[in-house]
């Protein structure tokens, strides 16, 4: 497209002339004009897909093609604002590149005719959208409700960790399918009883009040996708959604629960911190309850500590993971309580075929010891066999629970094919001879074995 803009230029041609179609004026088109030009005669989904892999100031740059060309741009379902259309800084002064930035984007908005499917605004970090922008931002947001947007993302971050306040005009898009929302704080009016049409939901920084994120998820029926990522305001998630099948939980919370979520497979957990647990409100087994199709199950860092709070470990779930084919899972090998519960996992999970298991050092953890330990009462022969395939073992120091973890999955997977395991940083090579010397009940099981390099 860029070659095309400079072939038009070596030419001689006047811009102007080409985005009125003055050229076209009076004549008919030759077979020269045809055949350099042959890209405008494609048909018009294939253009469209051309225009929808340009960033939009290169989109609006074709204008000056032709008059068939002219305003093709305008007509564009989805609208990109990022830094690939951000003014370049020749100027060196901030207040200019903002300026024009947010000048481009009432331009677009203002100029487009067609359906708009999807708008994304995001400065990547630069700052060019402050707090003095927000007038710019509600504005846009306002105009974006009225043409009945389907997908919206707005990605910047304000100084000194401040929120924009998402307005209300939102709340009453019902339209909207896709919503991915950065450093933003939403206090929907008392009326909002969700969005009827939203399919997938990203919030990321976000500060919400406990009600209001309850009202949005269960209000919400056609929800497929949940992403949540160090919000603010709820540390307790109450999931209730019959359509959910991708749930994916990043922060610091109390608690999750599932209720009504008999599609979702896919969760993916990662607690960043072990503050609070005497208010966790989940336990092992009422997790499990409510997963009964899971597939996939991610459970990181301080997750599997929260649901061992106050219980006692079961040799495995009263109700299986039948579903369950992929389970990664951190876990503290000096904690007998969180090998136990890796195990209930494995022993409740019969068709296991990927497992990945990565140790969590803890500070001020007591180590096990011969007395406290006893390899045969922890990993006692299972029912029946797993199905294991790939096995990944990783950030370990070689402990001997560890070790005989390791030992434990080479004797009862007859069907493994390959084990990676990856110590920590500058752990000594011994490791490898000791895990050469383990029995494999597989054949065909290969022990890779990755060490970190220490610089």
């Amino acid at each position: 497209m860029a070659h095309m803009l400079e072939k038009i230029d070596r030419k001689g041609n006047d811009a102007t002339s080409f985005c009125n179609g003055d050229n076209l004026k009076g004549r008919k088109p030759s077979k020269l004009d045809m055949e350099s030009d042959r890209i405008s005669c494609l048909p018009d989904h294939i253009i469209d897909q051309i225009l929808s892999h340009l960033p939009i100031k290169d989109a609006g740059r074709t204008s000056v093609l032709s008059s068939i060309w002219r305003n093709k741009w305008s007509t564009q379902p989805d609208l990109v604002f990022d830094k690939q259309c951000a003014p370049v800084a020749t100027s060196g002064l901030p207040s200019v590149i903002k300026i024009k930035f947010l000048r481009m984007i009432d331009h677009v908005l203002l100029l487009h005719s067609g359906p708009i499917n999807k708008v994304k605004i995001s400065d990547s970090g630069r700052h060019i959208i402050d707090m003095n922008s927000v007038a710019d931002i509600d504005r846009w947001i306002l105009h974006l409700t009225k043409r009945s947007i389907k997908k919206l993302v707005l990605h910047f971050c304000f100084q000194f960790q401040q929120r924009y306040k998402i307005p209300w005009c939102l709340f009453s898009c019902q339209s909207l399918q896709g919503l991915k929302l950065y450093y933003c704080w939403l206090k929907p009016p008392t009326t909002f009883e969700g969005f009827r049409n939203l399919k997938s939901l990203k919030l990321k920084q976000v500060t919400m009040a406990q009600d209001a994120f309850e009202n949005l998820i269960s209000g919400s029926p056609l929800l497929e996708k949940l992403i949540l990522s160090d919000c603010i305001g709820f540390t307790q998630i109450n999931i209730h959604a019959p359509n959910m099948w991708f749930v994916e939980i990043v922060g610091k919370f109390e608690g999750i629960s599932f209720d009504n979520t008999p599609q979702l497979a896919n969760v993916f957990v990662n607690q960043t911190t072990q503050s609070r647990l005497h208010r966790c409100s989940s336990n092992l087994v009422n997790f499990f309850d409510h997963l009964p199709n899971i597939a996939v199950l991610v459970i990181h860092s301080y997750f599997i500590k929260i649901l061992l709070a106050d219980v006692v470990v079961p040799v495995k779930l009263p109700t299986p993971c039948i579903n369950l084919t992929s389970l990664s899972v951190c876990i503290n090998f000096n904690d007998l309580k969180e090998i136990s519960a890796g195990l209930c996992l494995l022993k409740s999970s019969p068709n296991l075929q990927v497992l990945g298991i990565f140790a969590r050092l803890e500070k001020h953890a007591d180590l096990l010891t011969p007395v406290s330990y006893c390899w045969e009462d922890i990993f006692s022969e299972p029912i029946m066999s797993f199905k294991l395939e790939r096995v990944m073992v990783g950030d370990i120091s070689g402990t001997k629970s560890e070790l005989d973890f390791i030992r434990f999955i080479l004797l009862y997977s007859p069907v493994l094919e390959k084990m990676t395991v990856e110590p920590v940083v500058n752990f000594t090579s011994e490791l490898m001879t000791e895990l050469i010397r383990f029995r494999r009940v597989s054949g065909q099981a290969e022990i890779v074995y990755l060490a970190k390099d220490s610089s």
